[in-house]
């Protein structure tokens, strides 16, 4: 069969179009990739379309022109944002699993989440010397950036359309240099709370069945009490989903601080199974249990079946901390009017009980942590220099992909090969050498455990009350005046 007409079968098949609408579609799928066909081969008839498109001269052969193609391609088997809402919706009526398992598989099936190159990132989890579970991802997924995307990025002038990566306005859109291809994408529109708001998943997932949750308006990211009611909406319409926001400040929160949204997906990570070291009590919440989470960050967890005294508390606390500060551990609260404290909270569900963890951040900086105070600090930029977002604050580490070929030559220097080892791996490759026999049968061992250490230190860095006898007075001397203003 010639891959037109086998791709357009595939359209069919989708569901997208009728039988009757086969001519129709081949004719579609020819007006983007030129008129000249092929025998089908092993490839993906998607993939073979964009190769004939670039012989048939349709398309520049570069990456972002592949990219748009193969969106466009995809969204011809995709039902359209109305049609794929409305099988939403008739599905939530049965189940909320059975809505977000048809969504999702609908979002790989039409290429939108990139499985393919999702499968090429180095994921393995293991326990630190602390006693901490911890999960490692190197991500090798997101494509390399294209230089004419980038020089365009560059020259770009005047107001965005659509105005950031999360807007509702990308839903459908072509793309191009510069831009997001989104031809294929769909967003489940509903009300959060009153406001109108939008679910889609991640193109490049981080982890499984990876979702972001938006506000339909382009308005800057807040944490505050309308948050915790936020999370709670959502945990009621998917109790197997976690929910999550970034914090809302720089250095401490993530990447798109422009546009309100939150974070969700089908993952229990290492924070959420994470004990109690020490109990809370609020005289005034009877019905919700605290306490200060075995953590490497600083993480106080509320637990309640009744989620609006777990919300009253949990403003109350997040208030407290905007205005706290003890200057003996350099947590200070403003400086003038910019304030430096916010929090990250995630929230999940045990059968009827709502779990909330607020873990606290500080984004103060100093001459000699200019980048932040609680951040990875110096000696670890080698391995992780970024923000700790969301995703990290709960044991799951985004690593930079050029880390997978740096790794290599690290074991090559370990094991005494010929390499070419980065100069900034040297001291703690030297290290970590000095601390183990290291042998062709254990060297990936050797790194993966190396790996989880570093990334513990990360997350201690990252911490406010440090894991030690200095942190734990810094607590107790916080939790004393937090449980004298919340009586």
């Amino acid at each position: 069969m010639k891959v037109i007409e086998k791709f357009a079968d595939e359209v069919i098949n989708s569901g997208a179009y009728e039988p009757l609408d086969r001519v129709y579609v081949i004719n579609k799928i020819r007006g983007l990739v030129g008129d000249h066909d092929e025998e089908e081969n092993d490839k993906p008839a998607a993939k073979q379309l964009v190769d004939l498109a670039v012989k048939n001269e349709k398309i520049p052969d570069d990456i972002t022109s592949r990219e748009v193609l193969n969106d466009q391609l995809y969204d011809l088997a995709t039902p359209t944002p109305s049609k794929t809402n409305s099988i939403f919706w008739q599905k939530m009526q049965k189940s909320s699993e059975k809505a977000t398992d048809w969504f999702y598989k609908l979002c790989e099936d039409n290429n939108y989440v990139k499985k393919e190159a999702i499968a090429r990132n180095v994921v393995f989890s293991g326990t630190s010397s602390k006693g901490h579970g911890l999960e490692i991802t190197i991500n090798l997924s997101k494509p390399e950036k294209d230089p004419k995307a980038i020089a365009a990025a560059a020259h770009a002038t005047g107001k965005k359309y659509p105005q950031c990566a999360l807007c509702l306005e990308n839903e459908g859109y072509v793309g191009g240099y510069g831009k997001n291809a989104r031809s294929n994408l769909r967003i489940i529109r509903m009300n959060i709370a009153g406001r109108p708001w939008g679910f889609q998943y991640s193109p490049y997932a981080y982890f499984n069945e990876h979702c972001i949750f938006l506000d339909q308006k382009h308005i800057p990211m807040v944490i505050n009490q309308q948050t915790l009611i936020n999370l709670v909406e959502i945990e009621k319409m998917f109790p197997h989903y976690f929910v999550g926001s970034n914090a809302d400040l720089p250095i401490v929160g993530g990447s798109m601080l422009a546009h309100e949204h939150y974070q969700g997906g089908r993952h229990t990570f290492p924070m959420m199974k994470a004990g109690i070291k020490k109990t809370i009590v609020f005289d005034s919440y009877p019905t919700v249990m605290a306490g200060i989470v075995d953590w490497p960050m600083s993480d106080l967890r509320l637990t309640s079946e009744n989620s609006l005294d777990l919300i009253d508390l949990g403003a109350k606390i997040i208030k407290f901390w905007d205005n706290y500060s003890d200057t003996a551990r350099s947590i200070k609260a403003y400086d003038g009017k910019t304030r430096h404290h916010t929090v990250t909270p995630i929230m999940h569900r045990e059968g009827k009980n709502f779990v909330l963890d607020l873990v606290l951040r500080d984004n103060n900086t100093s001459d000699q942590y200019p980048l932040g105070i609680f951040h990875p600090h110096e000696k670890l930029w080698h391995i992780k220099k970024e923000n700790i977002g969301l995703i990290e604050v709960m044991g799951r580490a985004i690593l930079p992909g050029r880390l997978k070929s740096e790794l290599e030559e690290v074991k090559k220097y370990w094991l005494g090969e010929d390499n070419n080892m980065a100069a900034s791996h040297k001291e703690w490759a030297d290290q970590v050498k000095a601390e183990n026999e290291i042998s062709w049968d254990n060297v990936d061992q050797v790194m993966q455990q190396s790996l989880v250490e570093v990334f513990e230190q990360v997350l201690q860095d990252a911490g406010v009350f440090k894991n030690d006898a200095d942190g734990d007075e810094g607590w107790d001397k916080f939790i004393t005046a937090l449980t004298k203003k919340i009586k």
